[in-house]
């Protein structure tokens, strides 16, 4: 594959990608269907999907709950989800009058067994290091407006302390089922950064 340009002009990345891809490829350096098979990992099996299926049980099993509140590692794993960026997982509830919001000051520790890959912003020093300073307007620039009566508490991730927020469960959801639930669940959501809406 040939690409031509302008030396100036940046190519998309999706463009580069592919390139980069095939040129690895090509040398015998990767093979394209364990390169895809981790991306479908990380994206659908080790992704937010495991959070959502978290935080579906929470809602819908009052001992889970309470399990997973009391001990997020543990009750996480009895769900399957462990391994490498979730070892240690703390798992906070978020309710009408207190909302916590997840970040990593340092770098971008994230529970990958739950959540996948961090997002950019998660790891945009931005957003690092303004949430702790003004988190009630960093979430609103994110399109999440709290009442100012709700307590706002920043949770610093770690190497040694990953946080999982469990979102409040959204009104009118009650005779949804646990698997019902799960596709309302999203990764921001479980960061902070959003609530979860009834669809």
């Amino acid at each position: 594959m040939t690409i031509t340009g302008k030396p100036d002009e940046i190519l998309p990345t999706s463009v580069r990608t592919e390139a980069l891809e095939q040129l690895l490829t090509e040398r015998g350096l990767i093979d394209p269907e364990v390169v895809d098979g981790i991306i479908t990992e990380y994206e659908t099996n080790v992704g937010p999907l495991n959070g959502a299926k978290v935080v579906a049980k929470a809602w819908t099993d009052p001992e889970y709950r309470q399990r997973l509140l009391q001990d997020g590692t543990a009750a996480i794993k009895e769900l399957g989800f462990s391994g490498p960026m979730g070892w240690h997982i703390v798992v906070v509830e978020n309710t009408p009058t207190t909302h916590n919001v997840v970040v990593c000051t340092l770098c971008s520790c994230y529970p990958w067994p739950v959540l996948g890959l961090p997002p950019s912003w998660y790891k945009d020093p931005a957003y690092r290091a303004r949430v702790v300073k003004e988190p009630r307007a960093v979430l609103s620039e994110m399109g999440l407006d709290l009442e100012d009566d709700v307590q706002i508490t920043v949770r610093d991730s770690t190497s040694e302390v990953r946080w999982l927020v469990l979102p409040e469960r959204p009104a009118g959801t009650e005779h949804l089922t646990e698997e019902e639930l799960v596709p309302l669940v999203s990764r921001d959501s479980m960061v902070g950064v959003a609530k979860v809406e009834a669809s």
